[in-house]
């Protein structure tokens, strides 16, 4: 199956969180956390149409400014999602400039924050001086049945879901995945008389859509004539498969509480990005700020049924000696979860 998400971590391991998903076919990203982001190219910030920052500690927020500053004149809307509080932090950011030259400025924020309330969501328009401006929610798309938290986006080709966890303060884990993977077959393109285009996308979309087969769409012809037909004939040519998956987890503790909602979102992820910023054996000490251990973000990605886990988020004190996080976490992946540890969390992992 050909990737349509191209995930990259932001920074090193032991740098600020960050999660820049491409999306190859799209020509767009998004992006998993605001810390530094000095490496990634302003080139690919700017394709960023979403940003779902977990929670507005600096190292998970302090990037803010520099997608403000890249994004300012530009004739777009970003959409950002955040836990209870990100509404009064972005405005908060915002009112420490000062915004007399921005009047014909079109860009502008829509920020969603994420309770478990519900979602209340404003807008912030460079041309009003960022001015907080209450706006309704988003319609919100309807989550699967086995979800324990809602679908924050749906956008066809990609969807993000969330869960609240404790990290002394509300926290977001998330989850991207491709609902469907769409692969046109050339080869019965070739012998159909069809030529590649944009007219293809235009057939996906319907397919994501359910479209009705009598659905007509406009098909481009090897010999640069188009002609007029419908989904249902069309459907033949693209291969359907189970999509991409990758899930994001930072700052959060291993108790039965959070991994009843994390679980259920990250489940069956292709990747699992975990934080993993402390040994097993300065588990007191991870306990203590909130955070995972190896081994706990090892085990954590063994209960959620994930392909293959990426641990970062460590812990300065380990300068040096990265790989023992590293191995710690993967010999809990692909190790037996101890029988103990399932008691005490007992539901949470049924």
């Amino acid at each position: 199956m050909a990737s349509t998400f191209a995930p990259r971590l932001v920074n090193g391991p032991f740098g600020d969180p960050g999660l820049f998903v491409e999306l190859r076919w799209q020509g767009s990203a998004v992006l998993f956390d605001l810390g530094r982001n000095d490496a990634l190219p302003a080139a690919d910030l700017l394709k960023v149409t979403h940003v779902f920052v977990s929670h507005t500690h600096m190292d998970h927020f302090i990037g803010f400014d520099r997608v403000l500053r890249l994004f300012l004149n530009r004739d777009k809307d970003l959409a950002l999602f955040g836990p209870a509080g990100i509404l009064d932090c972005v405005a908060g950011k915002l009112a420490g400039y000062v915004w007399n030259l921005t009047d014909d400025y079109p860009f502008a924020f829509d920020v969603t924050e994420v309770t478990s309330a519900g979602a209340t969501r404003a807008r912030f328009r460079a041309s009003s001086g960022f001015r907080r401006e209450d706006a309704p929610p988003l319609d919100a798309p309807q989550g699967d049945a086995t979800a324990t938290t809602p679908v924050l986006v749906d956008q066809g080709h990609f969807r993000v879901r969330a869960a609240i966890t404790d990290h002394k303060i509300p926290c977001l884990a998330f989850a991207i995945d491709e609902p469907m993977h769409l692969n046109v077959d050339g080869d019965a393109l070739s012998r159909a008389g069809y030529a590649p285009g944009r007219w293809l996308a235009h057939l996906k979309d319907a397919l994501r859509a359910d479209a009705a087969d009598d659905t007509p769409l406009t098909v481009a012809r090897a010999d640069r004539t188009t002609t007029e037909l419908t989904v249902g004939a069309l459907r033949p040519l693209v291969r359907v498969t189970l999509g991409q998956k990758f899930g994001y987890i930072v700052d959060t503790r291993f108790i039965p509480e959070n991994l009843a909602v994390l679980l259920p979102v990250v489940r069956a992820a292709d990747v699992l990005f975990c934080e993993s910023p402390f040994l097993d054996e300065d588990r007191d000490q991870a306990a203590m700020r909130y955070h995972l251990t190896a081994a706990e973000a090892g085990t954590i990605a063994r209960l959620a049924g994930a392909r293959r886990l990426k641990v970062f988020h460590y812990s300065p004190r380990y300068q040096g000696r990265g790989d023992m996080l590293r191995r710690e976490a993967e010999a809990a992946f692909r190790g037996r979860v101890d029988p103990g540890v399932l008691a005490e969390l007992g539901a949470a992992v049924a």
